[in-house]
């Protein structure tokens, strides 16, 4: 139901990248808390095999358990919230602890639907750390004047590790799924102003 719901992000994006550029992007980035936004956004490209779907998890400020909320490098297969998903669990599969600058993406599992995209390899799924992220809020808003949400700074700070590595003529959409206004308090003590 969620899926067919935000998948108005993926019809008006493509509609909107084939009457601008007259073809398909090389990829499209999302962040990925639970998964609302990025599926909405990766979904009408999904039959696209040439079009790469990166979703962006959050690195938090570590790689032990409860310092990040990253499912596809720390979880296993296990149930939250009805749903059988890769989760963040300790060795007795209790839910573990997670950390993120952005709420948003302080999750401990994922999305079923991306647990098979995960697995089939249709999707790619990378985590940005908390530092990345906020220096992504601080680039686009330099460079772009959009303050973005930190949960969708996490995919603008792959996009900006990403692009150097690609040729000029490649499309790379990155879904903004929210406004920073909300993250005034975070980003004023993490960043010091």
């Amino acid at each position: 139901m969620v899926r067919d719901f935000q998948r108005i992000i993926s019809i008006e994006m493509k509609q909107q990248i084939l009457e601008k550029e007259g073809r398909l992007p090389s990829a499209v980035i999302a962040c990925v808390g639970g998964g609302s936004n990025a599926i909405g956004a990766f979904y009408e490209f999904i039959q696209d095999r040439q079009v790469r779907l990166i979703g962006v998890e959050a690195g938090g400020r570590g790689t032990e358990l409860g310092e990040h909320a990253a499912r596809f490098k720390g979880g296993a297969p296990g149930v939250l919230q009805g749903t059988f998903s890769y989760v963040l669990q300790d060795a007795d599969g209790q839910i573990a602890l997670t950390h993120s600058v952005s709420a948003g993406l302080d999750y401990a599992s994922i999305g079923p639907e991306h647990a098979a995209l995960h697995d089939s390899g249709r999707a790619e799924y990378v985590s940005q750390d908390d530092a990345a992220a906020l220096g992504a809020v601080v680039k686009l808003a330099r460079t772009e004047g959009i303050l973005p949400a930190l949960e969708s700074a996490h995919a603008v700070a792959e996009a900006l590790r990403l692009a150097p590595t690609l040729p000029a003529r490649e499309i790379l959409v990155v879904n903004l799924s929210g406004r920073g206004d909300k993250d005034m308090g975070i980003l004023a003590r993490e960043l010091k102003l």
